[in-house]
């Protein structure tokens, strides 16, 4: 309240027309910009494989979390969210995803969950607290604290005043830190993966309850046909991705440094193995980092049979 909030800080020195958007456009689907931005797959593919010869296992989805982890390192901009028409910088660097559960009787079973990170981690850390999280949240007894919350409001009447009451408490930055945690709207970023269930990228909504302020869809893999230098036609598979943002965190320069930041570490994802040269910090607010991470993915000895 009064500009309080559990999981962010006030902006003090914040652009007039930055300031006056959320005015104009009081709700995230006013401000919602949609683009379409495309991978090259095939470069990706053969570090994914090359990482497995190694004895890393990593996938597409961490590689493209990674690369949002590194962008909001060096611009912590992005990291920004409104609330009641007012502009905070996030204390906290977290994704939410979707993912499918292991169900014995063969149902399509989700669970949204969310992953933190420090700003710090390099591509191994990135899967290693990913894959954590999916391994706990996959199980089909898994029942972690959103799904808590949300068979509690399977009665229309329960979730009416529980979400009106969330709605308003949120609104004025007192909502109680343990929704806060289990809500996966309340996130930096939200993604998806469309491309595990064989469907194309798609530009999705953020939502207008809670704090995210940009979602990525992956799509499945195009095939297309290219022109090269020497004016061959050569085929090239892209891997699609769906982006949204809410224009009123930041000034348009500020996307298009995210875009070709993200698109020069994706072009060259061997620069995410080690950690950024520096940190930055909107306004100097260092974020409430997770608790110390457990590796998962071990790098695999060699076999003293094959040396």
């Amino acid at each position: 309240m009064f500009g309080h909030r559990a999981d962010g800080h006030l902006i003090k020195e914040i652009d007039p027309i930055i300031a006056l958007t959320p005015y104009l456009m009081p709700m995230r689907c006013d401000a919602q910009v949609f683009s379409d931005y495309k991978l090259d797959f095939e470069k990706l593919a053969r570090y994914i494989v090359a990482k497995a010869d190694e004895g890393y296992k990593i996938t597409f989805m961490e590689i493209i979390i990674a690369a949002y982890v590194r962008t909001v390192s060096q611009l912590p901009e992005l990291n920004r969210f409104i609330a009641n028409k007012r502009l905070y910088a996030r204390n906290q660097l977290v994704v939410s995803f979707a993912l499918l559960q292991n169900s014995s009787d063969n149902k399509i079973a989700e669970n949204t969950t969310k992953c933190f990170f420090d700003p710090a981690d390099t591509i191994y850390d990135v899967a290693d607290r990913i894959s954590e999280t999916i391994e706990r949240c996959r199980k089909e007894d898994a029942d972690n604290s959103t799904m808590k919350i949300a068979k509690l409001l399977l009665r229309p009447i329960l979730a009416n005043i529980v979400v009106s009451f969330a709605r308003l408490t949120d609104r004025y930055g007192i909502l109680p830190r343990y929704i806060l945690n289990a809500s996966p709207f309340h996130t930096s970023m939200f993604i998806t993966n469309l491309a595990s269930i064989g469907m194309p990228a798609v530009q999705h909504h953020i939502y207008n309850f809670g704090t995210c302020s940009q979602f990525i869809s992956i799509g499945s893999v195009e095939r297309t046909t290219q022109v090269d230098a020497k004016g061959n036609v050569t085929r090239k598979r892209l891997l699609p991705l769906g982006l949204v943002c809410d224009e009123r965190i930041a000034e348009g320069a500020m996307y298009a440094k995210m875009l070709a930041l993200m698109g020069k570490i994706l072009n060259d994802p061997e620069q995410l193995e080690t950690p950024p040269a520096k940190v930055y910090y909107d306004e100097g607010h260092e974020y409430h980092l997770p608790k110390p991470k457990h590796r998962i993915f071990k790098k695999k000895e060699s076999d003293p049979q094959n040396a």
